[in-house]
């Protein structure tokens, strides 16, 4: 198969009598992929360390539900992007199966999957959000614990998928945000666990507010 362009320091080839480079598409495909996944990854911990503080009784500000639906958003909105710019991408040639069916690429399949069913979880996870109030509890709460599975398989189609896996900066970053999710969630399981018998569970249920996602006893 064909290896995607690389990025190069170089004046554009002129196209169609303007500066602008074939390989646009596939730039903003991989800048976007990877924004995208900064912005998942924040609004994984930031739950995390939100549902962290219910658990030691402190107040939570009225300011953390709107950054929390504001990260979901704004990952949608780079998800789309990163769509567009492949798309866009006349090299490799995605086309719209190749962008929404897992295996229909021809090239990277199981790569380019992974970020399928990461776009999938994600629309899921915002959906619900939106109709958190019309779903039953514990159906808005399993689809929402899916977001640690959606954290995983982005950061896997980030480095396989994409030819930025090398980046050094990338995979420190990826590592030290792993870890941080990690802890955050032992810290959550473990605070839960040492709520449990300190309130009844219909106490505990009514006492969240919906921000409280995460690893909810």
């Amino acid at each position: 198969h064909r290896q995607p362009p690389r990025l190069h320091l170089l004046p554009s080839r002129r196209h169609a009598g303007a500066d602008v480079s074939p390989q646009t598409g596939w730039y903003v495909a991989r800048a976007s992929g990877i924004v995208a996944w900064v912005l998942v990854s924040a609004s994984v911990i930031f739950g995390l360390w939100v549902s962290l503080r219910l658990t030691r009784k402190r107040p939570r500000p009225a300011w953390t539900l709107d950054i929390h639906r504001f990260l979901g958003g704004l990952s949608v909105v780079f998800v789309g992007v990163h769509l567009a710019g492949l798309a866009a991408d006349s090299y490799i040639g995605f086309g719209p199966n190749e962008l929404f069916v897992p295996f229909a690429s021809a090239w990277r399949p199981v790569a380019v999957a992974w970020g399928i069913i990461g776009l999938y979880l994600l629309l899921a996870i915002e959906v619900t959000s939106l109709l958190m109030r019309r779903l039953p509890r514990r159906v808005w709460h399993a689809v929402h614990l899916t977001s640690f599975g959606l954290f995983l398989v982005a950061t896997v189609h980030m480095f396989t998928a994409g030819t930025d896996g090398g980046s050094p900066l990338l995979q420190w970053a990826a590592l030290g945000v792993t870890s941080l999710v990690v802890f955050l969630a032992a810290a959550r399981a473990l605070g839960a666990r040492n709520a449990r018998g300190a309130r009844r569970p219909v106490d505990r249920v009514a006492a969240l507010p919906p921000v409280a996602a995460l690893l909810v006893a």
